[in-house]
């Protein structure tokens, strides 16, 4: 060991010895199993302080795991398809796979050089071979279960990107990777029947009580279950009738008109040759080009026009108006929505705009409302009025009773709604997994078989500005054979989601090298579901719930055990600089390379972990890792001055004076503390506070004794901080350990036991009060009695001077801390 801490000496030494040892491999033997993974990344080629930040929490944890006693399973891999490196390859002229291996190979090293214990033997690339031809023929799977088909839909489009975006990827009307404003097309598209598990993916929410509340409402404000009843309106004079789904059936005799969506079939049907025709034909096409999530927005202006046809209300006979409206979406619902104005502040709104009736059907019980006093809906409780029969009711009540009525009379049915959409996973890109089907005139659409998997991406293609995929054009890659027939087919040129790669990562690191299935069932149920999943709070609603629908689809279909894919789940903080996230664009972009250059990779995992709790946002200070750096270097100094002295004297303690039990009183309450920090609830930042106590009683320690100390408890206190420090700068660790004596790894050692004797201490600092206000502090015997404390604290002389003349109304204690004092 050299005189000084020197990090690019020990970091590179020992990120050697645990590479050529396969140190961080996982043992799948040990009866004691936890799954721990972080989000794996996008090789976009340079790690950020974000990554830093989760890599960091997720190898603190395995390694405390490993050294408690569990078999740990922490692999990496790439989320390696998507946009970016096929837009490198058309703006540099470099294949997506060159651009993208490139990466990977630069922040794999990154991540070595972070320290983080990986088992690489389980690596995976979503962009390889032997990884897509599982995803492809996990597609096979979800298409032969019936939940995978393909239809025409108006779809989010991208000119930019030249793709089609899912609903859950527009943000503020603009693509979530380049901001480009979206518009609407009509296109054939593949999509996964999600919605068939809606139920299922809302109930199980209540499996996750190890995931943050908010990522579970987000999730069932997403899933979006409505319960209501769905009403058929004839239209007038034709057999055909408008369904109608609402949550709301109290308020049906207020209905006074009914808003189609401008995709509706019966649009054309109902303008076809009418005077209506040409502004209707135009409202739609306007309408058309904006997206669903600007139609549905809250601060879009709402629309409509008259089609020229009625409706009739069943539970009336009213003739009601049927409008066309830019804010009714045909996915959602029944692409009609029936019009109460009085009692619902959009339609009220647009009712006052379109100058059309409203009729006042709740009312509070002692003051009915009037129409024409409205000034805006009435949306609260009350009793229902101008309803027929069900007058005089109370409405939230009314509503069964309601449904029933409509039911017995053939009206209509009660019904369960989701918000949920089936999710769109075609993607018109090359860099994405081939979707294994082929068109054949004969035949129809058939799968690839599995023996032809996987569907291989030709390497041999251009790539043209204004991003359109190059498949369509690949003469070689485009015409195949049916393999049902052997005739002349067509391969699908579209590509999947990348969003589907990730929705089963996770399995596939259980069994990476099968070259039979996806991954065994025995090796997946043996860790599946992962222990602790940690990333950004981002993925909370795309990736989790496609990773959820994954495992569920792969449960029913007998290939896991699970039912959920992540039993706890972290969602990190962001890492900000200068009060805002670090971005090239801001110019306070942080390089984990310029930490690790400068510091070492443990001071910069230690300050990253210690800034703040994992889950709240990290604001980065040159200062904080400055001070973790002097930190670390202390411990180097004082395991240095003491370690040939204590290096083979164990841990006798039998002549240990009062300073000495003081010294080991803080070290095993530092240990109780990191424990239970790590363990129970990922405080990094206050365990790491801790050893930093436990540190600084051992140096105030070190002053008070000079070359006088206690040889068994300095030993007993150095291995302890090296221990306990050891998962949070692993390098460092290993090589204290060394210096210590020992010749076996420190992160093979058994995590420390607290002991409970160590912590009895033998007096106490006990606060005194007259009224509530501090007048003194004693030291007295720990463990005294109420009784007792009271008896020493009025002997004493300042506390008998204050109370004299006065007289006690009582004495409030508590053991061990405090003693006050109520007189008048």
């Amino acid at each position: 060991m050299v005189a000084e801490y020197n990090p690019r000496e020990i970091e590179p030494k020992w990120q050697k010895f645990w590479e050529e040892h396969n140190f961080n491999r996982t043992d799948e033997e040990g009866q004691k199993k936890y799954y721990v993974l972080e989000m794996f990344p996008y090789p976009s080629g340079r790690l950020h302080m974000g990554h830093m930040r989760v890599y960091s929490i997720g190898d603190v944890l395995a390694r405390f795991l490993r050294m408690r006693g569990f078999s740990v399973l922490h692999p990496m891999g790439w989320d390696a398809f998507g946009l970016p490196a096929e837009n490198a390859a058309i703006e540099r002229q470099v294949h997506p796979a060159q651009w993208t291996y490139a990466n990977i190979e630069a922040m794999r090293k990154q991540q070595k050089a972070l320290g983080i214990s990986y088992d690489w033997e389980r690596e995976v690339a979503t962009c390889a071979p032997d990884y897509y031809k599982w995803t492809q023929w996990l597609f096979i799977l979800f298409y032969n279960r019936g939940l995978a088909y393909k239809k025409k839909a108006a779809v989010n489009w991208c000119p930019h990107c030249n793709t089609v975006l899912a609903n859950e990827q527009v943000e503020d009307g603009g693509c979530w990777r380049c901001s480009s404003e979206v518009v609407v097309k009509d296109l054939e598209q593949w999509f996964f029947r999600i919605t068939d598990y809606a139920e299922r993916l809302l109930d199980d929410l209540k499996l996750l009580s190890g995931w943050p509340e908010r990522v579970r409402t987000m999730q069932e404000n997403w899933i979006g279950k409505s319960e209501g009843a769905q009403i058929r309106f004839p239209i007038k004079g034709s057999e055909r009738h408008i369904p109608v789904f609402t949550t709301r059936p109290d308020t049906l005799y207020g209905v006074t008109y009914m808003v189609l969506a401008a995709e509706h079939p019966l649009v054309d049907e109902l303008t076809l040759g009418t005077p209506q025709e040409v502004t209707v034909h135009a409202f739609v096409a306007k309408t058309r080009k904006l997206t669903d999530v600007a139609r549905s927005s809250t601060e879009m202006i709402k629309e409509g026009v008259f089609t020229g046809a009625y409706c009739i209300n069943p539970v009336n006979g009213e003739e009601v108006p049927i409008l066309v409206g830019n804010y009714v979406l045909l996915g959602y619902g029944t692409g009609a929505v029936m019009g109460v104005p009085a009692h619902d502040q959009r339609d009220f709104e647009f009712a006052r705009k379109y100058d059309l009736p409203m009729r006042v059907v709740i009312s509070p019980r002692d003051n009915y409302l009037q129409a024409e006093d409205l000034t805006e809906a009435f949306v609260d409780e009350g009793v229902l009025v101008h309803s027929s029969l069900f007058d005089g009711k109370p409405n939230v009540a009314v509503k069964k009773e309601i449904t029933e009525y409509l039911v017995e009379n053939n009206w209509g049915e009660a019904k369960i709604t989701y918000r949920l959409r089936d999710w769109l996973i075609s993607r018109q890109r090359y860099w994405g997994a081939p979707i294994p089907m082929v068109y054949c005139d004969h035949c129809g659409t058939v799968p690839v078989p599995e023996e032809q998997l996987p569907v291989l991406l030709p390497e041999d293609v251009v790539f043209k500005e204004g991003g359109k995929s190059p498949l369509a054009d690949h003469p070689a890659y485009l015409h195949t054979t049916c393999p049902a027939c052997g005739g002349d087919a067509r391969r699908e040129t579209d590509t999947m989601d990348t969003f589907i790669d990730s929705s089963w990562y996770y399995f596939r690191y259980t069994d990476s090298q099968n070259d039979t299935l996806p991954f065994a069932k025995e090796k997946s149920d043996a860790w599946v579901p992962v222990d602790q999943y940690i990333g950004g709070i981002e993925h909370a609603i795309l990736h989790l719930l496609y990773s959820r629908f994954f495992t569920k689809v792969l449960h029913d279909a007998g290939f896991t055990s699970a039912v959920e894919p992540f039993t706890r789940l972290l969602a990190q903080g962001m890492v900000n600089k200068d009060g805002a996230k670090m971005s090239k664009s801001k110019g306070n972009v942080v390089s984990p390379d310029e930490i690790i250059e400068k510091y070492g990779a443990d001071t910069g995992r230690l300050f990253i972990l210690f800034a703040a709790p994992p889950e709240k946002g990290l604001d980065w200070s040159d200062r904080g890792v400055e001070g973790c750096y002097r930190f670390l270097k202390r411990v180097w100094r004082l395991v240095d001055r003491y370690a040939d002295a204590v290096s083979h004297v164990g841990s006798e303690r039998s002549t240990a004076d009062e300073s000495d039990l003081t010294l080991r009183r803080a070290m095993h309450t530092a240990l109780k503390k990191v424990t239970d920090d790590i363990e129970e609830r990922f405080n990094f930042n206050t365990a790491i506070s801790s050893v930093m106590e436990a540190v600084n009683a051992a140096y105030s320690y070190m002053n008070e004794k000079e070359d006088n100390i206690h040889p068994g408890i300095m030993a007993e206190i150095l291995e302890m901080v090296v221990l306990i420090l050891a998962p949070f700068a692993p390098h460092l660790g290993e090589e204290m350990w060394v210096r210590l004596g020992h010749s076996e790894s420190v992160h093979l050692q058994d995590w420390p036991t607290y002991d409970p004797a160590a912590l009895v201490v033998s007096e106490v600092e006990v606060v005194v009060q007259v009224n509530g206000k501090v007048r003194s502090r004693l030291t007295l015997p720990a463990g005294l009695n109420a009784e007792a404390m009271q008896q020493l604290v009025v002997s004493d002389e300042r506390i008998t001077q204050l109370v004299a003349d006065k007289q006690v109304i009582k004495v409030v204690t508590i053991p061990d801390k405090l003693v006050n004092i109520v007189v008048r």
